[in-house]
């Protein structure tokens, strides 16, 4: 065995085979899910119309009844049996008053068996429509959101700040790459996980972003160096995205230092397979005409939102992050 453990052929097959076994077991699991989901949506159908034959006692009954036929399953619970009936209840009250072509033509049921049954009681439990559940349904498949991650977009309102901000990207972006930029553009952003004093100041702001994502970005620029205060490259877009933190209201020179600032990084980082270098101005507020206006006249892609932070502490209280995964959800995807 240690012979084959150091042979070149054996140590190819068996990564192969251990690669395939991972991928039969992500489809079993995903089966298992299908079936699962399937299983709860018949369920919840089931529920609904026997409850207006045998009465709101229903479920209590049915609980009772399974757990003593299946004390070993915990999805019999009361509390899960409620969420099974309000899960099918959800969909099936929105279908009737909304066409299905909102969830991209695709039957529900092939949607929502794709997801773990955690993440659905999230998005059925907090969306306020059907629209608003496909779009975390959609983004959640796309990203491969963790259930700690879908709560966090769920809690900050994505679905209702995405593709608000302030933007020239239809006059300086090819329509197919303009929309797709737009909608990774919140407003506002939430800044709530992170815990500033009362009278902070822009580099308190910056401080407690930048330490959890890297420092600032140096570009030397005809000679002087200038810190960019947060870099990205976002993936979908293929594109670097130059991001400026102001802790005050917006003015058009912001705008104008932000230009600056994608020119260098199109001569300097871009490469020539890339997308334009797009720009994020997140201000303490905005005019939104004022905002217009500014850009307007600007050949360089430029986005400007908001920035939302609602908990301030003490002057005393020291500045702190409680996780780089809230961070990541609100940021550094930039949607």
């Amino acid at each position: 065995m240690n012979e084959l453990g150091n042979n070149h052929d054996y140590a190819a097959w068996i990564q192969a085979l251990k690669s395939k076994l991972h991928s039969v077991q992500a489809k079993a699991a995903l089966s298992v899910n299908v079936a699962l989901i399937e299983f709860y949506w018949d369920l919840g159908k089931s529920l609904s119309e026997k409850e207006n034959i045998w009465g709101s006692k229903l479920i209590d009954q049915v609980a009772k009844d399974l757990k003593e036929a299946f004390p070993d399953i915990k999805g019999f619970s009361r509390r899960n049996l409620f969420n099974i009936q309000k899960f099918y209840q959800f969909y099936n009250n929105e279908i009737v008053q909304q066409p299905v072509a909102l969830f991209e033509g695709q039957p529900i049921i092939q949607v929502i068996t794709q997801i773990p049954w955690g993440h659905n009681i999230l998005i059925f439990s907090k969306s306020k429509s059907l629209s608003e559940a496909n779009f975390y349904l959609h983004q959640t498949l796309a990203n491969g959101w963790s259930r700690e991650v879908l709560g966090l977009q769920l809690k900050s309102d994505l679905y209702n700040r995405q593709g608000k901000a302030i933007s020239n990207f239809k006059l300086t972006l090819p329509s197919n790459h303009s929309e797709l930029a737009h909608q990774i553009l919140k407003d506002p952003y939430n800044f709530d996980f992170l815990t500033l004093t009362e009278d902070y100041k822009e580099r308190e702001l910056e401080n407690a972003l930048i330490d959890n994502v890297g420092k600032q970005v140096p570009m030397t620029i005809g000679g002087q160096e200038y810190l960019v205060d947060l870099l990205f490259y976002h993936l979908k877009l293929r594109a670097f995205v130059v991001v400026e933190l102001k802790t005050t209201s917006f003015i058009p020179e912001y705008a104008g230092k932000l230009s600056f600032y994608l020119s260098a990084a199109n001569d300097l980082l871009k490469h020539p397979t890339d997308n334009p270098t797009i720009g994020l101005l997140i201000c303490k507020d905005k005019n939104n005409v004022i905002a217009e206006y500014a850009l307007k006249d600007i050949n360089q892609p430029i986005g400007v939102s908001e920035y939302q932070l609602s908990k301030l502490f003490p002057n005393d209280f020291k500045s702190s992050l409680p996780s780089t995964e809230e961070l990541e959800a609100e940021l550094k995807n930039l949607g």
